[in-house]
């Protein structure tokens, strides 16, 4: 089993001169769920090389005992600080994609011709597609086979408005998650701000928030065994 975990480079919080990028834990909890199972994982990011991180994601609150796992593994760090470019992978070489949240891919992946492109291959190979919390916003340009939206017809969920509206960044992102998907025809559903939930339609799996990451990872694994791929 092999999956493709897809980071942001992108580490400016809009105008605000304040600094994001990807969210520790939406990393931390599928990397180990991913290792635990046995499988082979590979990091990129548009840029390659050691993307982002969102410092709120580091900070005593947001901590937790995977975040601490990953911080103290000298081989998931290393592996982190040299992720491969995005437009280098492959998808015939993975059985999966996951793309864990954090503000940065709202600015770049969801613009992504590399990433939307990538989805599509997962979606046309019959592989699945696994993301959380604003992750779901790289989703906006993904087309399915007959050129509508990719998330049309489909059961998902993504970081609610009312968790943006929590953290204050409402007017700074530069679209709501939420609002996207509906937009796009998808059927958006959600849990209570901050609980974990997590919608699985065919090969979509999202999540809605940080809470949900190792979820939304138990659910791709399961994917993957059930489907033969493990």
């Amino acid at each position: 089993m092999k999956i493709l975990i897809v980071l942001t480079s992108h580490d400016q919080l809009g105008d605000t001169g304040r600094k994001t990028g990807f969210w520790l834990e939406e990393l931390a909890a599928p990397y180990y769920a991913f290792t635990d199972a046995g499988a082979q994982i590979v990091l990129a990011s548009p840029k390659g090389g050691q993307p982002p991180l969102d410092p709120k994601s580091n900070e005593p609150d947001f901590q937790t005992d995977l975040t601490r796992r990953f911080e103290a593994d000298p081989a998931a760090t290393a592996q982190l600080a040299a992720t491969v470019r995005l437009d280098s992978v492959n998808q015939g070489d993975f059985d999966a994609v996951f793309y864990p949240g954090g503000h940065g891919p709202l600015w770049d992946l969801a613009n992504d011709s590399h990433s939307i492109a990538l989805i599509e291959s997962f979606i046309a190979a019959n592989k699945p597609v696994a993301l959380v919390c604003h992750a779901p916003g790289v989703l906006r340009d993904v087309k399915a086979a007959d050129g509508s939206p990719l998330v049309a017809g489909k059961k998902v969920t993504g970081f609610t408005n009312s968790e943006e509206a929590g953290v204050g960044l409402t007017d700074v992102v530069p679209f709501l998650v939420e609002d996207m998907l509906q937009a796009a025809g998808g059927q958006y559903s959600k849990g209570p701000d901050w609980g974990s939930y997590v919608v699985s339609d065919g090969l979509l799996i999202t999540g809605q928030n940080p809470a949900s990451s190792a979820e939304t990872a138990a659910v791709l694994v399961k994917h993957l065994g059930t489907s033969g791929n493990a």
